[in-house]
């Protein structure tokens, strides 16, 4: 057809959308907006102690060259030229940390993801060398808490463990970045003259970074995977009261003003589904949990609070761990699976309420994004909790769509036009909450009573009553 000939000569702008848990290389219609061809690639995670996450940085490049493959090899079946590809966007799991050799361009240990808990007697003793020990003491440069999630205290912890990071870095060989910065230093040559670079909205997740100047911070230099919620504040930082994180959003351009947001992590939204599968066998599928959870219809007065590395915002409780509560011998998988999802909500709950009460514009309805949101039950559940109307687009992929216009829209590039005018239509559908205000209320409150339960678990006080030697207790 003519109108498909005419569509063909469009020109595209692709993403790569690195993730914690998988690869994935999509490419867009600059005109239209429309995901023409995509390829994923799921990522292996390594724990080698208790609390340690690992990836191979090695392995997260191959997975961008095969979905790259894989996804031009689609387009050609498709009859379209990959020559029409004016740019290529990169989003990526942030704070996670990769040291490499910028002169044989292999990594020097494997990368230390944003989940990583090694980092927390790191922390504890930058909290400690705090003035009034307060972990929010570099918070009004960086917008951040001192914690393990961010990058410049894995990297301390590199530098102070690892043997091959700590030659590499006095014969000025090592390389510190983000996931974005090891791909696109890779993609532009690696050690035959890789571009060593990033970008304001990860560098402001070094803890390194001064989100006012926009640049690095002298003073926070010699310092030193989930879903998120954010806020854009527009070109004004907001500092959280409520335990959120201040950063920065997106800049357009080197003569664009920043635009900030604040920020909560649910730290694990995904991963709670995978332990179900992998840990626990309860479901086969990310799928299936859908199915159980609405077989039940209820959780049956459980409740699960997935801490498994400690609680995010807004409570930035490290000693958290994980706990299922309100079990009884009724309590069934089907009912876990529910809880696992609700938990999901109750998170993005307390989160949102910290942000309504940070910025003081309430929020009204919710637009969600990403894998998860291709489970109805899950989008119902939100509705219901938070009180308020959840609306998802139909293409679900949006984060790499934002990577992808941000690209085409970039100087010299030109393919893709940010006006309001030119935004593409993008159709939705939305979720209404189905239940009464009250039983909403209640399940929330039961909910903060369960996180509760989950806090101060993993402490280094050893003053709690334990037994002597006799087995009698102090």
């Amino acid at each position: 057809g003519g109108a498909a000939a005419v569509r063909r000569m469009d020109p595209l702008v692709a993403a790569i959308d690195q993730g914690t848990s998988s690869t994935r290389f999509l490419v867009f219609n600059a005109k239209t907006a429309e995901l023409l061809s995509q390829h994923q690639v799921e990522i292996n995670q390594s724990f080698p102690k208790e609390g340690w996450v690992e990836e191979d940085p090695r392995e997260i490049v191959q997975s961008v060259y095969e979905c790259m493959e894989r996804t031009c090899e689609k387009l050609r079946r498709l009859n379209i030229s990959i020559s029409h590809i004016k740019a290529v966007g990169v989003t990526n799991q942030r704070e996670t940390t990769v040291v490499w050799d910028k002169e044989t361009g292999e990594p020097l240990y494997n990368a230390i993801v944003w989940l990583d808990l090694r980092t927390q007697s790191t922390v504890e003793r930058l909290i400690n060398k705090a003035p009034g020990k307060d972990k929010n003491h570099l918070k009004h440069k960086t917008g951040l808490p001192i914690s393990t999630y961010f990058s410049a205290v894995k990297l301390r912890w590199l530098l102070d463990n690892v043997e091959e990071v700590r030659q590499a870095v006095l014969s000025g060989r090592a390389m510190f970045g983000t996931v974005d910065s090891w791909i696109i230093w890779c993609l532009t040559g690696g050690s035959k003259g890789g571009v060593h670079c990033t970008d304001v909205s990860n560098a402001s997740r070094t803890m390194l970074f001064n989100i006012h100047s926009l640049d690095w911070d002298p003073e926070l230099c010699k310092y030193g995977t989930g879903c998120f919620l954010l806020k854009n504040t527009g070109t004004t930082p907001v500092m959280s009261d409520h335990g959120l994180l201040t950063t920065v959003a997106y800049k357009m351009g080197k003569d664009e003003p920043a635009c900030y947001a604040l920020e909560g992590s649910v730290a694990i939204a995904g991963a709670v589904v995978r332990w179900l599968r992998d840990n626990m066998g309860i479901v086969k599928s990310s799928a299936e949990i859908e199915m159980l959870a609405a077989a039940a219809g209820t959780s049956y007065g459980c409740y699960f609070v997935p801490a498994f590395s400690g609680l995010y915002a807004p409570y930035w409780e490290p000693s958290a761990r994980g706990v299922i509560c309100g079990l009884t011998q009724f309590t069934n998988r089907s009912h876990l699976a529910f809880a696992a999802l609700e938990a999901v909500c109750f998170q993005t709950r307390e989160i949102l309420e910290a942000m309504n009460q940070d910025s003081g514009v309430p929020l009204t309805q919710l637009q969600v994004d990403g894998g998860m949101t291709a489970n109805r039950l899950l989008m119902q559940l939100q509705a219901d909790i938070l009180c308020m109307s959840v609306v998802r687009p139909t293409m679900s992929e949006t984060t790499a769509l934002g990577a992808a216009m941000a690209a085409g829209a970039a100087e010299g590039v030109d393919v893709w036009s940010l006006s309001a005018g030119h935004l593409p239509r993008i159709t939705s559908e939305t979720y209404d909450p189905q239940i009464n205000t009250d039983e909403s209320e209640s399940r929330f409150a039961r909910w903060k009573k369960a996180v509760q339960r989950a806090m101060n678990w993993e402490t280094t006080d050893t003053t709690e009553p334990c037994c002597n030697s006799n087995g009698t207790r102090h």
